[in-house]
């Protein structure tokens, strides 16, 4: 059964790209990803488990071939987040409207695409969430296929696995290994403790340079 364990997802929802980046710095990780955007959709924060799409040029694998990402949707549920690989060079939408609508449907939590993507109007409007690299108003057809669904992809210099775990939100989109997941989750969240009682203090009136030169600088030792 696929389906990511709940509890890791939820966890990770609690968390802002910043501590989540914080982590893999402590950790000696990378998977930091910058230039992806909500396009203006105002959607916030997504998290979830990995479904990667790869497109390019050539022949279609399915012969008659499927619309690039639909299988993706119907794989699909509220834990997922579709995350593709449009490098091919060809300004060509690797996502569209009705791809939103039938990935709310679903509950999906949002897409990550690396590449243009088009209908974006519609994907606000039904705010869903989408983070890509720019806009277009070209179809795929005729321009771009689906190479596979749940391969291993590379978003920017990132190399994402199928089941490997996202969080994006207006500072960054950050991939986390299956395998770092947890080990991840608990650097992240001590460093959020840590700084929420920075942040009380703070209001509770000590100086900011008290506050952030005990305590800021080594946090992540």
């Amino acid at each position: 059964m696929r389906g990511p364990p709940a509890d890791l997802v939820a966890r990770l929802r609690k968390l802002d790209c910043c501590a989540v980046s914080d982590a893999l710095d402590q950790l000696k990780l990378g998977g930091v990803v910058t230039g992806l955007f909500t396009q203006g959709s105002g959607t916030g924060r997504i998290s979830g488990r990995v479904i990667t799409v790869k497109l390019g040029v050539g022949q279609p694998k399915d012969a008659p071939p499927k619309h690039l990402c639909t299988t993706a949707v119907e794989i699909g549920g509220p834990d997922d987040v579709i995350v593709i690989e449009q490098r091919s060079g060809v300004e060509a939408g690797s996502w569209g409207g009705l791809l939103s609508l039938g990935a709310k449907t679903k509950g999906i939590a949002g897409v990550v695409a690396h590449g243009p993507v088009r209908d974006i109007d519609q994907a606000i409007e039904m705010g869903f969430p989408i983070f890509a690299s720019g806009y277009t108003s070209r179809t795929a057809r005729g321009r771009i296929v689906e190479i596979g669904t749940n391969v291993a992809i590379a978003i920017d210099d990132v190399a994402v696995s199928p089941a490997d775990y996202v969080v994006a939100d207006r500072s960054a989109v950050i991939f986390i290994a299956a395998a770092n997941i947890r080990e991840v989750l608990e650097t992240a969240e001590r460093i959020t403790a840590k700084e929420d009682a920075m942040a009380k203090a703070i209001l509770a009136g000590t100086p900011i340079g008290t506050v952030m030169g005990a305590s800021y600088e080594h946090m992540l030792k």
